[in-house]
């Protein structure tokens, strides 16, 4: 649900702009939509579940342990 505030100060200040501002406005939020991530229902994922071997992430864990936090000149 649209936060009624935010509704009514949007549409106030879109309907104070000339009409080929308010197209442009509209695009931008077109643009703005079309470029947010895709989420990916989990449920998908589950396809790749047990895909890296155990020892595999134990041995990416350690490193990713060992690496963090630490500047390499």
């Amino acid at each position: 649900m649209v936060d009624s505030f935010i509704h009514k100060q949007r549409n106030e200040q879109l309907d104070r702009l000339p009409l080929e501002l308010q197209r442009r406005v509209l695009q931008y939020a077109f643009d703005v939509v079309s470029a947010l991530p895709v989420a990916v229902p989990g449920v998908t994922l589950l396809r790749f579940a047990d895909a890296i071997p155990k020892d595999d992430l134990h041995a990416m864990g350690r490193a990713i342990e060992e690496g963090c936090e630490q500047i390499v000149y």
